[in-house]
Formats: C-alpha cells, structure tokens, sequence
C-alpha cells in the first residue's frame, strides 16, 4: 500500500525546529495504522530519506527516531535500521560530548550481537574522531576512538586517518595531553586521563614521581655520591668556514662542563632503552633536573620493543608501571636512550666508563648493555674497561637492580629542542674526550696495533645512508682520488680498523655525521674537511668541540640543501660543488 497523505504531509513538515514533536506525532500514527500498511516499501523509503536528511542538518538524535521508526515497520531490514538507528544515536551522544552514555549504550549494543553492522557504525565514529583530530580537538578525538574501539570490540579492521591503530593512536593523543598538563604542574590530571584509557593501550597503571638529579637523590640520603672530577668552563669552540664566518641560528651549548662523578644506589628499577632510573617515589635523571631542561623535549622510552611511556614536567614526572621486572643483583648503567646508536654511545656512554674504571668504583660489578649493541661498540667496552669485567645485556624488560651504579653524560646533551627553541648545539668537554682517545690508543697499542703509521688521505663515504646524504659523493670521490684520497666504509671496519685509519690519516674529507666523531682518535696535526647541508642551524659548535679534542682542526664546507616535502632541514640531503672541494683541499694542504 502507498503511505497515507497524512503520513506524507507530516513528513515533509518535519524541520529542525519542529523535529521532536512532529515525530512523536509520526509515531503515534504509524503505531495506529493497519500492519499490512506498515510494510509499504515506500513508507520506508520516506523514514530513510527523513533520517539522512536530519543527520545532514547534524539533528542525529532526531535521525536515530526516524531510522527506529523504520526498524518497526520492516521486518526484512530490521538489523539495517537498527544499525543506522545507533550509528545516528552515538553520533548524537558524540556531539553533545556525552561520553559515559555512549559507553553505557555501546555497551547495551553489544550485548545484542550482530558484529557486522557493529563494525560498520565504528569506521562511522572513528571518521569523526578523525575529524576531530584533524581540528586539533584531543580529547573528542580520543573520546570517538574509545567508543569507536569498544564497539568494533577491538583494533581488528579498523585503522586512523594517517594508518595507525585505534589503540596506538589513544595512547599517542593520551601522551601529548598528557605531556600538556604536566608542563603546567597538572600531574594529577594528566594521570587520570591515562588511567580513563590505559586498558585499550594495554598500558600499566602510572605513578608520579619527583624529578632529582644523582648529586641531589644522594644528598637526600637515597645513595652514594662521590666526585671525580669538579665543575669547569670549557673554551668556547672556534668554528671554521670554508667562505668566513656566518650567522649560527641554533642556541649555543652551555661551556659549563658537569662535574663528573660516580653515583650508587640500592633497589634501583630501570627502563632498559631509556635513562629512567625510579628509587622510591624519585626519578634519578640530571637531564630532567637539568636547569635548562625546559627547552628540551626529553624523549624516553620511544624506541621500537618501547616497554614504558614517561612524560616529564618541570618538577615531577609520570611514569607507568611495568607488567614485569628483572631482578639483578648489581650493575654499572651503560644502557640508556639511543645507546645503539654510534654518535650517541661514543659521546655520552663510552666516557662513564672512566668513572667505572676509578677506585671508588667497587669491583667485580658486571657492565649493563642494551640488547642489540654493535660489534664495535663491545670492542670499545673491552678497551676502555680496566677491570676485565663482565658484560650483561638487558633486553628491553623493566628491571631492578639492588645496587647499581651511575655516571654522568659528560655534558648537557637534550636529545631534541622544544619547537619553540632553536635547536641546541651542545659543546662536549675535550678534557673528556681527550681522556677517552688517551686510554684507547694506549690499549689499541699495548695489543699491538701499530699506530705509528702516517700521510694518509681519507674520505669517507655516506652512500649507504638515506639522510642527509652526499648526492654528488661520486664525483666528488672521483675528482679526490688523484690527490691520493681513498674511500672509506667505516661502518664496514672493526672498531679497531676505524681508529688506525683516522689516526694514520693528515686529511679526512666527509659528511658532518657520526662517523666524523672518530676523529677524536686523529693526530693533532691532522685536517678534518666537514661537508653538510646550508642549514645555518647545524651543530657546528658540536661537531667542532668533539673533532679538536684530539687536536685536529676542523673546516666545515656548506653545500645546497636539496629540500624534500617531509624531510626535517637538519637531515636534507645536500651536494657540494667540485670547487668547493678543490678550495678546501688546498686549504687543508696548505695548513698541514
């Protein structure tokens, strides 16, 4: 049967303003119509179009009305309006931010059953929580995925605008409120929001922690401190250009150079991959409780097999849980953030092992490694170590030590600077540095290495690399070579084999990258030729402090940057022109 003229006059009455009342009335006049009438296909094609024309006027609740009202009177297509109906009834929830009725009516839902259609309402929630994101609105946004995530009853078949997982996606808008609340002291409400989430992230339950530095834990009566070596001002470094100076945009590094020291504490739980140290209620970690520490964005935890999520604030910190611990009796900290990365290891790493090597160091105490670490950089332990101690590696589980024992990075290194900071150029302490190429050579020597060899020319190749890569290496190698340069692999050498070759070498020609940090093993009367991008943010000072410490000096050569969508300028690739080089080269020959 045709719908009734007076079903059809009420229908097209209906408006935004009116829409409540005039369908209480529509119900009250299909409810009392005949039921053969109530199957009319086009009674419910009307129902459909009046539901997809209120959700188009954002009137979901009164949509939701329309598609029961359909639910009722189509018995062949009763799961297909049902489903509309809840879609329009969460969206309605949704937009007047009525998350614990929504959660309350997922839950009722999914009582009910019909998994299909659930999942099909979810991809509908997860594009507004998508939308919302992309409005820069966090918590609708993670409000729309929970609900999204508890009625697709999981990650399965669901993923975000930009491809991740619901649950990933949760936990990264949770991190960055969360991190926004602990900036301004709000700890307590940045911990209850990962507690309204946690269970979807598969995140443990997260504590707050005071931030202190190992002198200050110590001097609260929480361990053992003892320096080795005081507090000094450092020389500011003489950074050198090919074509004279320029304007340096980065923030230079502080020239007040650390104490060095040798810290030990009981009952210790740490975060392999991360330099989080907890001793009760305190976190022990001198960059958080750095004075500068607020122009850094202090990462933690953020590695791939990532086993634990940290956000900082000014004074204190949040800190999850863990689901299982290790027990150790007692270790030397040589793990921590980026230790598998070579830049990092030889710079902030490898000089702990002069506090370890001190008397006061107790002996017999194993060396604690990262899981994964290189090759060359256990053959750098086994140089530096004068105790012929054991090493254990830690894979990536939270573990306890009941007595271990720290040491500082030998300057105030942030791995990133805030995005409303110039990036940070840190200035390495030489003292240090020279100590570290000290005990090396003299180890390298004493196992029969010769190292008397001389007036080699090195360049060193980046062509295996993807990030601010040489594009014109080739020509450059080719127009080197006659002048008696050959190319070097060093992530193709034994530790070793890495440092004969710097030290025999009077000229290294090379990207500013971490293989130019072993130019720290070069004679002093060597040159160093540094080849990078135009970025006048650069780590120049850097770069300069690590490669003279041997003495050597350093000349950098600016190319053109050859920008890329999506490529942070620092890590550009970049060429440099032939005449450049020649300048250089004659430079470089000249000052030897």
């Amino acid at each position: 049967m045709r719908p009734t003229a007076t079903f059809i006059d009420l229908v097209r009455s209906i408006d935004i303003g009116n829409a409540p009342d005039k369908l209480e009335k529509l119900t009250t006049l299909l409810s009392a119509e005949p039921p053969a009438s109530l199957c009319s296909a086009a009674t419910v094609r009307h129902l459909e179009a009046l539901g997809f024309r209120l959700e188009g006027s954002d009137r979901f609740g009164d949509a939701a009305r329309a598609y029961e009202l359909a639910a009722t009177i189509d018995p062949r297509e009763h799961q297909r309006w049902r489903m509309a109906a809840v879609t329009a009834r969460l969206r309605d929830l949704i937009e007047r931010e009525n998350w614990d009725e929504a959660s309350a009516f997922v839950a009722e839902i999914r009582r009910d059953g019909a998994e299909a259609a659930m999942h099909e309402a979810a991809a509908t929630i997860l594009r507004v929580g998508w939308d919302h994101e992309c409005r820069y609105r966090p918590e609708p946004a993670v409000q729309c995925y929970r609900i999204a995530f508890a009625l697709n009853g999981g990650d399965a078949g669901l993923a975000t605008g930009d491809g991740h997982s619901v649950s990933v996606k949760i936990r990264n808008l949770r991190i960055l409120q969360m991190n926004a609340l602990a900036e301004v002291d709000r700890h307590e409400e940045a911990a209850a929001l990962h507690e309204s989430t946690r269970s979807i992230a598969g995140l443990g339950p997260i504590g707050i922690y005071d931030i202190v530095s190992a002198r200050q834990a110590a001097d609260e009566g929480r361990g053992v401190y003892r320096e080795l070596l005081a507090g000094r001002t450092m020389a500011d470094p003489d950074v050198q250009f090919l074509d004279g100076p320029i304007t340096l945009t980065s923030r230079p590094g502080t020239l007040d150079a650390p104490p060095q020291y040798l810290a030990l504490f009981k009952d210790c739980l740490t975060f392999p991959r991360s330099n989080v140290v907890l001793h009760g209620q305190c976190l022990i970690y001198d960059l958080a409780a750095h004075p500068l520490s607020g122009l850094a964005e202090i990462k933690d935890g953020v590695n791939p097999g990532q086993i634990m999520t940290a956000v900082w604030g000014p004074r204190r910190a949040l800190i999850e849980a863990p689901a299982e611990i290790r027990e150790i009796d007692a270790g030397l900290m040589l793990f921590g953030f980026q230790s598998r990365q070579y830049g990092h290891w030889l710079l902030e790493f490898v000089p702990r092992l002069l506090s370890f090597n001190d008397p006061a160091c107790p002996s017999g105490i194993p060396i604690c490694v990262d899981a994964e670490m290189p090759e060359s950089h256990r053959q750098i332990i086994t140089l530096m170590d004068e105790r012929d101690r054991p090493v254990v590696t830690l894979p990536p589980v939270a573990t306890r030590f009941r007595e271990l024992a720290m040491a500082p990075v030998p300057a105030f290194f942030p791995f990133d600077t805030r995005p409303e900071f110039p990036i940070y150029d840190a200035i390495w302490p030489q003292d240090i540095l020279a100590a570290v190429r000290r005990r090396i050579l003299e180890r390298l020597a004493a196992d029969g290495l010769d190292l008397r060899q001389a007036g080699r020319r090195v360049i060193l190749s980046r062509r295996g690399f993807a990030q601010r890569r040489l594009v014109n290496e080739a020509d450059i190698i080719e127009a080197l070579q006659p002048h008696g340069f050959e190319v070097v692999h060093p992530e193709q050498l034994t530790f070793a084999e890495q440092v004969a070759i710097y030290h025999s070498a009077d000229i290294i020609v090379g990207s500013a990258s971490s293989a130019l940090i072993n130019c720290m093993f070069c004679r002093p009367a060597a040159r160093v030729v540094a080849l990078t991008h135009e970025s006048s943010a650069f780590y120049f000072r850097g770069f300069t402090s690590f490669v003279e410490s041997s003495g050597a000096r350093l000349l950098f050569v600016r190319g053109s940057t050859e920008h890329a969508e999506g490529i942070h300028p620092m890590h550009a690739n970049y060429s440099v022109s032939l005449e450049q080089v020649s300048r250089a080269l004659a430079f470089a020959t000249s000052a030897s």
